[in-house]
């Protein structure tokens, strides 16, 4: 949306443009646009001309030197014939790295393809120019209509390409220089706008998440796609993001790999995290003990509930799957489970084995999916211990792992 104080123009009226200085020697005619993104990402730095041929014949008119245009203008009035050799690398360049890209719409949460991209000239004293903001991208027709009848005049253009609605994007909703607004979504947003991306992007984009975000939505891919990401990073990220993951779905993941690829993430990791993953690895994961995971909240039986909430405020595992508290003795011997409305209604001071109701439904490391599907629907259980040869607990099963396992079917 543009303001009274400022002119609206596009990326596609302005590309092609002849400008010329005070005498009316021509400059050059505009060929790119660089942003600085590390000054400012939301205004164009300086429009690239094309002065001669090759690399050498492209030069960097920054803005402040133009004088300012009206809509219809098609040729643009630089102050001097003054412009700055061009490195590349110091800019994102609005045509090589965004027109006809696939970009993530954070808002909309869905992967678009950027057809052009809507300016707005700032006016300055005088008849300077303060400033080409970056308004908006266009996702439709409009744009793409835009595009291809460029060079028309200014009115026609606006009069043909107006036919068709406009389809459009706030460039705050662009999630194209860094993906701070992107690690916000839910994890399984983020998997899904990730999996419409062509592989290079997708890699692109997943590799600037934060590490635990990338863990999260590394979780929600299906496994083929899962394995696909992993084996285009390096061993030492990956094994960062493994860190980060459920146990075992970590297990899982490692298990699809190849063993040299897996076994050198392995060594990239911290030893107790990898003594965890090689664990949970031994089992096949059509088993009770393959489906598990190691992430629990345990506490002593003869504890209180305050030990139980430090517990559960000190717990690194993915606090979204706490549903139970389970009493375990120092020999890993399961006393009893405790639901977190109950730990919730109890007292500070209550002991937690007063809180201890009925009977606690477990299952054995090698019981089948379907058996543990089974005692889910059975007793409508949140979560399942796994109990070993011995009845230790060796690790829990959760709800979302059997809905998941379910779903794979």
């Amino acid at each position: 949306m543009t303001t009274a104080q400022t002119i609206p123009t596009s990326a596609s009226t302005l590309t092609g443009m002849k400008v010329v200085d005070p005498t009316g020697a021509t400059v050059g005619r505009v060929t790119e646009f660089a942003v600085d993104v590390e000054r400012d990402a939301t205004r164009v730095a300086g429009l690239i001309l094309k002065t001669g041929s090759g690399k050498a014949g492209k030069k960097l008119l920054p803005i402040e030197n133009l004088v300012l245009p009206k809509a219809s203008d098609t040729i643009l009035h630089s102050k001097s014939n003054s412009t700055n050799a061009l490195n590349g690398e110091d800019f994102m360049l609005l045509d090589r790295d965004l027109l006809d890209q696939q970009i993530i719409d954070v808002d909309g949460r869905k992967v678009v393809r950027v057809n052009d991209v809507n300016l707005a000239w700032e006016p300055g004293a005088g008849d300077s120019v303060a400033g080409l903001v970056i308004q908006e991208v266009e996702v439709g027709t409009r744009g793409a209509s835009r595009r291809l009848l460029k060079g028309l005049p200014y009115i026609a253009v606006e009069g043909l390409s107006n036919r068709f609605k406009a389809r459009v994007i706030p460039w705050e909703f662009v999630d194209l220089i860094g993906q701070s607004r992107l690690a916000k979504l839910h994890p399984s947003d983020i998997a899904e706008l990730l999996e419409e991306l062509a592989p290079d992007e997708r890699e692109a984009v997943f590799s600037s998440l934060p590490e635990e975000t990338a863990a999260e939505a590394l979780e929600e891919f299906e496994p083929k796609m899962q394995k696909e990401i992993m084996q285009r990073l390096d061993s030492e990220r990956a094994a960062d993001i493994i860190e980060e993951m459920d146990p075992g779905a970590a297990a899982d993941l490692l298990g699809s790999l190849p063993d040299e690829e897996s076994e050198a993430i392995l060594e990239e990791m911290e030893p107790e995290e990898r003594q965890d993953v090689e664990d949970l690895l031994e089992f096949s994961p059509d088993t009770a003990a393959g489906m598990m995971t190691t992430d629990y909240v345990r506490v002593s039986p003869e504890a209180k509930v305050s030990e139980a909430v430090e517990a559960l405020r000190s717990f690194e595992g993915d606090a979204d799957t706490v549903a139970e508290i389970y009493l375990v003795t120092a020999d890993d011997a399961l006393k009893g489970i405790i639901t977190l409305p109950s730990l919730l209604l109890a007292a500070h001071g209550d002991s937690l084995s007063k809180l201890v109701h009925g009977h606690a439904v477990s299952c054995g490391l090698h019981d089948d999916e379907q058996h543990v599907a089974q005692l889910f629907d059975k007793y409508n259980l949140r979560s399942l211990p796994v109990l070993d040869a011995h009845g230790k607990i060796a690790g829990v099963i959760h709800a979302e792992q059997v809905i998941a396992q379910l779903v794979e079917k």
